[in-house]
């Protein structure tokens, strides 16, 4: 299980497993429960790039990023640290 500290978001952290380029689990530490629930269930089964494709640039409101968008970045920084 990984755990990435999310910024400016109302989610404290994201914990989330991968096995073979497969998300397996999702859980955000705070923000809107109900939202990070459907998120997290949505999630289960999908690619990691998939993940990212769809997730990368969402907004909340006018902050310049999301909980979604902090999950791809944090999918993102997996990847860069499976290649190095």
């Amino acid at each position: 299980m990984y755990t990435y500290k999310t910024t400016g978001v109302c989610a404290k952290a994201i914990s989330f497993s991968v096995e073979n380029n497969t998300i397996k689990e999702v859980k955000f530490h705070g923000g809107c429960p109900g939202n990070t629930l459907g998120l997290s269930i949505l999630l289960k089964g999908m690619s990691v790039d998939e993940a990212i494709s769809r997730l990368s640039g969402i907004k909340c409101g006018n902050k310049s990023t999301s909980c979604p968008d902090q999950l791809s970045k944090a999918l993102m920084a997996l990847k860069k640290e499976e290649i190095a």
